[in-house]
């Protein structure tokens, strides 16, 4: 069975996902079949980018999307197009549709700045702070 499913990338601590599709049976990184968007959830508001085409194209074919994936695709709108797909609407409408709804990404800026060489976390933090009421 193939899967819509978050693989992690980034340092410890520091996640970002890809939003892959892959054979249910593989491990979480391992050789995945497509790449299809992206999810950081280090930002304010998290970053949640799926390509529709082919969301849309690896859902009508079967593929399951894991419950993390069905809740990104429920925030980007993809979940309500697939839906309309099933009911019968074309699915060039429906990515010509997606490409005029596009939302604006966040900053890629987090809040959760990394901490330098023989820093602590609370550390980083505080010098983050201190930046942010410099620039204001």
């Amino acid at each position: 069975m193939v899967r819509i499913r978050l693989r992690r990338q980034g340092l410890k601590g520091q996640p970002s996902y890809r939003i892959v599709v892959i054979d249910k049976r593989k491990a979480r990184n391992a050789g995945y079949l497509e790449n299809i968007g992206y999810f950081n959830p280090r930002t304010r508001p998290n970053t949640e980018v799926i390509q529709e085409d082919r969301a849309l194209y690896w859902l009508s074919v079967g593929a399951q999307p894991s419950d993390r994936v069905k809740t990104i695709m429920q925030h980007t709108g993809t979940w309500a197009r697939f839906e309309r797909l099933r009911a019968g609407e074309s699915m060039e409408d429906l990515v010509k549709e997606a490409e005029e709804n596009k939302a604006e990404l966040p900053s890629p800026r987090t809040n959760y700045p990394a901490p330098g060489d023989g820093e602590s976390k609370i550390k980083a933090r505080e010098v983050a702070k201190l930046a942010a009421e410099e620039e204001a």
